[in-house]
């Protein structure tokens, strides 16, 4: 091999690595027999392929020109999806940046993509006029914790027009001096003005505001290595700013961690208002709206189960619904399930995220299979 090539064969690998990558357009390609015939919805539902071939797709955002904005987690890419010809499937696929650390979390605003990666925002200006060749990112903000444990991050802006960014649990169950970990954050769109939202809560990768009252819901992923039945992952509801909701020292309201769960007791929490199965991983969650549900679903809640990953049994890696009558939940009840053979435990899917389009129909990411599904109503 050539002298000077091995010199600079280091440069070359950390650059291929670490930078930007420029964007690549390619025609999806058919749905490579997903099987979504073995999805089980309600009757009057279906389920099809949105996109295939989208590795390792997260979190996703909806523009209003039509934009699908999809992040991922290990692949470390960011998409842009596009349904030109109104078939209900994207055709267009754009990778508008690669190379990144974990950019789970996107978000969209004035014209402007946000991705999140694990320890800064960045910012993709006038980002539908140039998805072929996108700009070079903003760095919005760069000072959120490093560590990768529960590092990935989903964001959203709220209705009052600020970006909220989680923060995970630098670990599986532990105390943090830095009051950063184990957060909801917020800042202004120019990274601006940080503080601290809520606190006492492990890993949210699925937040979102109820489209009448404004009130932030959002889910919470249980500790482990307490056994396969305890304790339950969470959906919580915040109907004011400042609250804990128990971790490390108590899980799912009423269960004191057996390390840390003598230092306060549950009382000092707000509890959950919904336990969720065990180890289930909830992560996207959205309130049903639109044409294409029923009337009597309205504003209840739809939930991503990615599923367990040390459970003797398999559980989750379903859609779940969550009934609520005004702010209490009643019921919690399974909406799509399939993914997950119950008898083999086999799997051959995992969803992650939600995001209505604008006909009503429903769009579903999964990092296993690497595809985005639609459900419809008949």
């Amino acid at each position: 091999m050539n002298f000077r090539l091995l010199l600079f064969l280091p440069i070359l690998i950390a650059l291929s690595c670490f930078s930007i990558n420029r964007p690549k357009e390619r025609n999806a390609p058919s749905s490579h027999n997903i099987p979504v015939d073995q999805i089980q919805l309600p009757a009057g539902f279906s389920i099809d392929v949105y996109a295939t071939d989208i590795v390792n797709a997260r979190s996703m955002e909806w523009s209003p020109n039509g934009t699908l904005f999809v992040g991922t987690r290990g692949e470390g890419k960011v998409y842009a999806l596009r349904d030109e010809d109104g078939d209900q499937k994207a055709e267009k696929v754009y990778t508008l940046a690669s190379g990144l650390r974990m950019p789970n979390g996107v978000a969209f605003k004035d014209g402007a993509l946000y991705v999140a990666e694990i320890s800064r925002i960045l910012r993709f200006d006038d980002i539908e006029d140039n998805l072929a060749n996108p700009p070079e990112p903003v760095v919005v903000y760069d000072e959120y914790p490093s560590e990768s444990h529960h590092g990935w991050k989903y964001i959203a802006f709220g209705p009052d027009g600020k970006l909220y960014v989680p923060v995970g649990a630098p670990c599986n169950i532990c105390e943090s001096e830095d009051p950063i970990f184990n957060s909801i954050t917020r800042l202004d769109p120019d990274g601006s003005n940080r503080e601290i939202v809520h606190q006492g809560i492990r890993n949210t990768v699925g937040f979102n505001w109820h489209p009448e009252t404004g009130e932030l819901w959002f889910t919470d992923n249980g500790r482990d290595w307490m056994g396969d039945d305890q304790p339950a992952c969470e959906l919580n509801y915040a109907p004011e700013d400042g609250l804990h909701f128990g971790y490390p020292y108590c899980h799912q309201g009423d269960l004191p961690d057996p390390e840390f769960g003598s230092k306060r007791p549950c009382s000092d929490f707000r509890p959950p208002a919904q336990k969720l199965g065990p180890h289930v991983a909830p992560l996207g969650m959205e309130f049903v709206g639109g044409d294409q549900f029923p009337a009597d679903l309205s504003n209840d809640i739809l939930i991503a189960e990615h599923g367990s990953w040390n459970r003797s049994t398999k559980i989750g890696y379903k859609i779940s619904l969550v009934r609520l009558d005004g702010n209490e939940a009643t019921s919690y009840e399974d909406f799509a399930t399939g993914w997950l053979d119950q008898e083999t435990g086999d799997v051959w899917g995992r969803p992650v995220d939600l995001e209505w389009l604008p006909d009503g129909s429903l769009l579903v990411s999964d990092d296993f299979a690497d595809v985005i599904y639609r459900i419809n109503r008949d």
